[in-house]
């Protein structure tokens, strides 16, 4: 059975976010930082060398292949932020059309600016997300350290 590449590892976020070069990028991280943690009340924990993740779930699917995954979180890229949300809840198009200038994927909603967005909305967002996703798989889980 395969398992996912991306886990929880030993890498301080502090350490992480020190790395990120571009200083107007790292001071968005922190304050997502602080967003995140106020909303889903879990420390950021590193899963792979550069996703930031609060909280994790366990899934399972029809095929028989399971894991842990987290539960919401964000990565600096270089063109953009990643923030993952995790499962789609009621009213989140209408906070997509408030949040502002961002573009989307399966699970990833992606954000040039923190300036450029509505952040009541992205914080909605992260928060119905984050319910939604521990509401669908039995409740978020404390992410462990270094699996």
């Amino acid at each position: 059975m395969t398992t996912n590449k991306n886990r929880p590892t030993h890498i301080p976020v502090d350490d992480f976010l020190a790395s990120v070069t571009d200083e107007h990028r790292r001071a968005e991280c922190r304050d997502l930082l602080a967003i995140f943690s106020r909303i889903t009340g879990h420390d950021p924990v590193m899963w792979g060398p550069g996703m930031i993740g609060f909280g994790s779930y366990h899934y399972r699917y029809a095929s028989g292949r399971e894991g842990d995954f987290l539960a919401t979180g964000f990565a600096p890229r270089k063109d953009a932020i990643s923030i993952y949300l995790m499962a789609d809840f009621p009213g989140q198009e209408a906070l997509l059309e408030r949040l502002g200038r961002h573009r989307r994927g399966k699970s990833c909603l992606y954000v040039r600016r923190l300036d450029q967005v509505d952040l009541a909305a992205l914080e909605a967002l992260i928060a119905g997300a984050f319910t939604e996703i521990g509401r669908r798989h039995g409740g978020i889980r404390t992410a462990p350290h270094g699996c």
